[in-house]
């Protein structure tokens, strides 16, 4: 039971990392990749014997971050692909962890705002790698917000299943 759940969680993490690198180069989250990951949620769900109770505060718990960042997205304050992610990864925490994950997610989100900050008069068109990356983070372009809901929500998906390893030793 412990080692399908940590596949499926490292998973759910690879697909957080390569929407990160997605939404710094497009500023696009597409859904065909943020939908699986409340799928993926289920079946973790089913094969972690979580009670349809704990599933249901989640499912509460994603359908109010949603309705929240739905309206973040009609005041045009947040992208249409942001809220979706967030949605899925406020049901992968669920009730016990949305407080840590709020903060943790806030905390990196800052750190990109203020890169993207930095960097919005930064033409792409730069010589070296580095720069040309740095560039890609321009806020001329809007803030890549799913870097810090992937890089906070994955850390909070993976954790709860890491720590039993740390904690044996």
């Amino acid at each position: 039971m412990y080692l399908p759940s940590l596949t499926i969680r490292f998973l759910v993490v690879g697909a957080l990392l390569w929407l990160a690198i997605v939404d710094v180069r497009t500023r696009r989250l597409p859904t065909r990749v943020v939908l699986p990951i409340g799928a993926l949620f289920f079946i973790n769900a089913l094969i972690s014997h979580m009670s349809f109770g704990d599933v249901l505060m989640h499912l509460l718990l994603a359908f109010g971050v949603f309705v929240v960042c739905a309206g973040l997205f009609a005041a045009k304050m947040l992208g249409g692909g942001d809220a979706k992610l967030a949605s899925m990864i406020f049901l992968w925490a669920g009730p016990a962890l949305w407080l840590p994950t709020l903060t943790l997610i806030s905390v990196i989100g800052t750190l990109v705002s203020l890169v993207s900050l930095a960097t919005r008069h930064m033409d792409l068109n730069q010589r070296s790698l580095p720069m040309r990356a740095l560039a890609m983070f321009s806020g001329a372009r809007g803030v890549p917000y799913g870097v810090a809901l992937a890089l906070g929500g994955g850390s909070i998906i993976m954790l709860p299943a890491l720590l039993p390893l740390f904690l044996a030793r």
